[in-house]
């Protein structure tokens, strides 16, 4: 009988300390958007949004036009507000990367997020990046989720 309430008792440990699943990006794909492919009917009726289960970032927010990061974020576990996506790209007229910041706060759930280099930040529709980074972190600075494209892994980065 004791060593059977010990299991259990050790069971019950184990699974307490257990992680719990974590917050990943599922998905991160790039996307040229022209400012126009974002209205809708009801937008010109409430003169809002609409965005259903996405949460539009930009770097210039009066900007719709520009190249897009889609991730899609997958969240089992609690809320995280005041969260921060960086961005960071290596252009084909540069040899610094780029970073951009966007704040956020990430609900539960699964949520896709447009993060918009938009308006002067991008330099046009036929213009891809050489290199990106994107990465999710906590208000503390730990990195919750990070997906980068297959040349930023490159050694010498």
């Amino acid at each position: 009988m004791r060593s059977l309430l010990a299991s259990f008792c050790l069971l019950a440990v184990l699974c307490a300390r257990a992680p719990a699943a974590d917050l990943s990006f599922t998905r991160v794909w790039l996307q040229w958007r022209k400012a126009d492919s974002f209205q809708s009917l009801y937008e010109y009726r409430t003169a809002r949004e609409l965005t259903g289960k996405w949460v539009m970032l930009r770097s210039q927010p009066d900007e719709r036009t520009g190249l897009y990061f889609l991730v899609r974020v997958e969240n089992p576990g609690a809320p995280v507000r005041g969260a921060v996506f960086f961005v960071r790209v290596v252009t084909p007229d540069a040899t610094e990367t780029k970073v951009f910041t966007f704040p956020a706060d990430v609900r539960a759930g699964s949520w896709v997020f447009g993060i918009g280099l938009t308006g002067k930040d991008w330099a046009g529709e036929h213009v891809q990046p050489v290199a990106w980074e994107v990465e999710l972190q906590s208000p503390d600075g730990r990195v919750l989720a990070r997906k980068t494209s297959f040349l930023w892994e490159k050694p010498g980065r």
